[in-house]
């Protein structure tokens, strides 16, 4: 008997297909054409080929700004997972108090991005800033639109303020579900706390905690609008990072060939990097098992 195949379902799913096409295809391929030609403007476009990708690979500034953000998002991982972990290790598991810290670390998360520039661009001034004002008072030379490293230091303690929670509810989320019966195990054979951390949590949070390093890198490195409010890439090109750098060119400068083929490397660096995380995780993570 002939088995009868049923197309229909494809039309549950064509909506999503051309929401993804509005979305995300049509202006990757709008980008694509602006990278292989020049513009002076009136809708007139000359053919330029690979040119702009041939002077990005060749620009100190793509390079340099490419250093900073690799170095800012390094910095990033390296404190938020190992904190996010001791958070989630140090929260009650259950009861009001589990309740009431599950809500107190979603609240950062719950913050608009640029609300959160300003706040700590607000709370970092010397003039009228908690933050500012008392490092002053205590004779801590602190001014982060002057001082490269005040910079760095106030945009890296801000995103460490912001994002940690997603990396502690995350290991919170592993750790609530390892059962009750390997920490029994664990008693019996008393062992120790770094053990039942090493042999017990941390194989079992290997999942979420993979998620949360591929979550925090993609948007470490995409990071956009909290150091540009509060730092605006300054002092000088200090916190310039790829995507300040990028706006930079195509809005401020408007040199949309440039931009256009520096955003097609950006996204390939990102999809790179994201895919050498993934797969030495998963296959840590196979290991692991």
């Amino acid at each position: 008997m002939e088995k009868t195949v049923n197309q229909k379902a494809w039309f549950l799913i064509l909506p999503v297909l051309l929401l993804v096409a509005f979305s995300a295809v049509i202006p990757l391929m709008t980008v694509v054409n602006y990278s292989v030609q020049d513009t002076f403007g009136n809708n007139q476009f000359f053919w330029a080929g690979l040119e702009w990708f041939e002077d990005m690979l060749h620009s100190d500034r793509m390079w340099d700004a490419l250093g900073r953000q690799l170095m800012f998002s390094a910095i990033i991982l390296t404190i938020q997972i190992p904190l996010g972990i001791f958070v989630a290790l140090n929260m009650p598991k259950s009861g009001f108090w589990s309740s009431f810290c599950l809500v107190v670390m979603s609240l950062p998360l719950l913050i608009p991005w640029n609300v959160v520039g300003t706040i700590w661009q607000i709370f970092g001034r010397v003039d009228i800033g908690l933050l500012g004002y008392t490092l002053d008072a205590l004779g801590i030379s602190y001014n982060y639109t002057q001082n490269s490293f005040a910079a760095w230091a106030t945009i890296i303690v801000m995103d460490v303020w912001h994002w940690t929670s997603l990396v502690a509810l995350l290991a919170f989320a592993g750790l609530k579900s390892i059962p009750d019966a390997y920490y029994q195990a664990a008693k019996i054979d008393q062992a120790s706390r770094w053990a039942i951390f090493r042999y017990i949590e941390l194989p079992k949070m290997m999942g979420v905690l993979m998620i949360a390093i591929l979550l925090r890198f993609m948007d470490s490195f995409m990071i956009y609008t909290e150091p540009f409010v509060v730092t605006g890439g300054g002092p000088g090109n200090s916190t310039t990072l790829l995507s300040i750098d990028l706006v930079k060119m195509a809005l401020g400068q408007f040199d949309l060939g440039p931009a256009a083929a520096f955003s097609i490397m950006y996204y390939l660096v990102i999809l790179l990097i994201s895919w050498v995380f993934y797969t030495v995780m998963t296959n840590l993570d196979k290991k692991g098992g």
